[in-house]
């Protein structure tokens, strides 16, 4: 604690006080529960649970109503909760293409194996308040088409049938994925690691490097290949009994970028690929994720780096939201000494060109004299 704020302890245990006074709002009114927070504001859980990574929907609506709806705040809350649990084990890679699809769209064929699935969105939505929601209006329920098969085809495997698309990088069997939270952040980095630091990132930020790829800045012309969402099974081999366990379902938001590439000495025309996947429906995410996962890769595929959404060091240490209102937000704690020595400073930088000036209109006026 800095030395200043202790001598304002009461002041501010009395702002805790306020704060939770404020959190409560009108005492007349219903207190909003963890379960309607769940189940009515998911996409805000879900981009809590992105960004802190973590997947606990009940807790990352608690961490939503302490945070009085502050996404940033909630976010930094779900990552602190998460430092203080073990960690007994380390899942098996998701198999994105045995999801139990509730939403799977693509920009480039129309006619998918399985079909196009829309799902809920906004997409189609006339951006229009609607009144109905002022009130507790009865809502009709949705009509369901068949599910999907068990295994549905992505599009990337479609382009791959024919060579058209690069092979679906992976790390080596014997060298494990890195782990940001335990591991030193060094560049240049690994794209596992790159690709876990954008899963944690801050949406608008993706959003708006993944906007200027568009704009010029690094431009590399992409479609979307597909986006699904929806659930997948998450499993671990437990050494003790010899055989894999399920840990339970997920939801999961996965897109595909395909992108131009013009081909190299060692590499044939082609598509390459941007990959974003996320926690929950956050399709936004996942998407701005993809495109600047691309852009990243210009290095690697020969590319000149020239745009913000290419410079690695830049777009990773500026992701993290947590790490950045942490910085941002110590500016309004108490700086009493550094800005005492810079005024004193300026001060006396201002004296001595007062000075200087009086002195060289004083040798002025003796020339004249």
């Amino acid at each position: 604690m800095y030395v200043a704020v202790k001598g304002g302890e009461v002041a501010i245990n009395a702002a805790h006080s306020l704060l939770a006074d404020r959190r409560r709002g009108d005492r007349s009114l219903p207190s909003v529960t963890i379960d309607q927070i769940v189940e009515q504001l998911a996409l805000a859980v879900d981009r809590v649970m992105a960004e802190a990574s973590l997947y606990d929907r009940a807790l990352a609506a608690l961490a939503v109503r302490q945070s009085r709806g502050d996404m940033i705040e909630a976010i930094f809350l779900l990552r602190a909760y998460r430092t203080t649990l073990p960690r007994f084990g380390t899942s098996f890679p998701i198999d994105t293409a045995r999801m139990a699809i509730e939403r799977r769209i693509s920009a480039t064929y129309k006619d998918l194996p399985g079909g196009q699935v829309l799902g809920p969105t906004f997409d189609y939505t006339h951006r229009l308040l609607d009144p109905s929601l002022l009130s507790d209006e009865p809502v009709p329920t949705p009509s369901r088409k068949e599910p999907l098969p068990d295994t549905t085809t992505r599009v990337s495997d479609i382009l791959a049938t024919e060579g058209l698309i690069e092979e679906d990088s992976a790390l080596p069997d014997d060298e494990p994925p890195g782990d940001l939270t335990r591991e030193p952040m060094e560049f240049p980095m690994g794209r596992d690691l790159r690709l876990q630091a954008l899963a944690r990132g801050d949406e608008g930020f993706l959003l708006a490097l993944g906007y200027s790829t568009q704009r010029g800045y690094g431009r590399n012309h992409p479609f979307v290949g597909e986006i699904r969402i929806g659930e997948v099974e998450v499993e671990m081999e437990v050494p003790e009994l010899g055989f894999t366990v399920s840990l339970g379902r997920i939801q999961v938001t996965e897109c595909q970028m395909v992108n131009q590439f013009k081909g190299s000495s060692k590499a044939p025309p082609q598509f390459t690929r941007g990959y974003g996947l996320v926690f929950g429906q956050s399709e936004r995410k996942a998407m701005s994720m993809s495109l600047v996962d691309r852009a990243l890769r210009a290095e690697e595929l020969g590319e000149d780096v020239t745009a913000p959404a290419q410079d690695e060091e830049f777009v990773i240490s500026h992701a993290d939201n947590v790490q950045a209102t942490g910085f941002v937000e110590h500016l309004k704690l108490p700086h009493y000494v550094d800005f005492q020595a810079e005024l004193a400073l300026v001060r006396k930088m201002r004296a001595d060109i007062e000075a200087a000036a009086e002195s060289g209109n004083s040798a002025i006026r003796d020339g004249a004299e």
